[in-house]
C-alpha cells in the first residue's frame, strides 16, 4: 500500500511538476524572478474570488465536483500569499551578499 502510494505520489509530482501555477512559482523563485514576489501575491485576489464565485455556484444548486475546483483555487491562492513575503526576505538575503562581494577587502598591513 505505501509503494503504491509513494509510485502515485512520484508521478503526479511529474505531471504537476508543469502546471501553470507551479511554472509561475518557480520563475518567481530564481534570482530575476525575486523582485516579483510581492506582485504576485495579488494573484491571490483572484484566486480567492474565483473560489467564491464556484462556491456561490454550488450554493445555487450547481454541481458537487466544484468542490475540488474550490480547493484547488484555495490551495494556490495560499500559495502566491505566502510567496511574496518568502521572495522579499530571499531579495534581501541575496541583495546583501552581494553588497559584500562587492566590498573592497582591507588590506592587512
Amino acid at each position: 500500500m505505501l509503494r503504491t502510494c509513494v509510485a502515485l505520489s512520484a508521478r503526479g509530482y511529474g505531471v504537476l511538476r508543469y502546471a501553470p501555477t507551479n511554472l509561475l512559482l518557480n520563475a518567481i523563485r530564481t534570482r530575476r524572478g525575486l523582485k516579483w514576489g510581492v506582485p504576485a501575491m495579488l494573484l491571490a485576489g483572484v484566486y480567492f474570488y474565483a473560489a467564491a464565485i464556484c462556491t456561490t455556484i454550488i450554493n445555487d444548486g450547481g454541481p458537487g465536483w466544484l468542490y475540488l475546483l474550490v480547493l484547488l483555487l484555495v490551495w494556490n491562492a495560499f500559495r502566491f500569499l505566502w510567496i511574496g513575503p518568502v521572495s522579499l526576505i530571499q531579495l534581501i538575503s541575496v541583495r546583501a551578499g552581494e553588497r559584500r562581494e562587492r566590498q573592497p577587502v582591507p588590506s592587512s598591513r
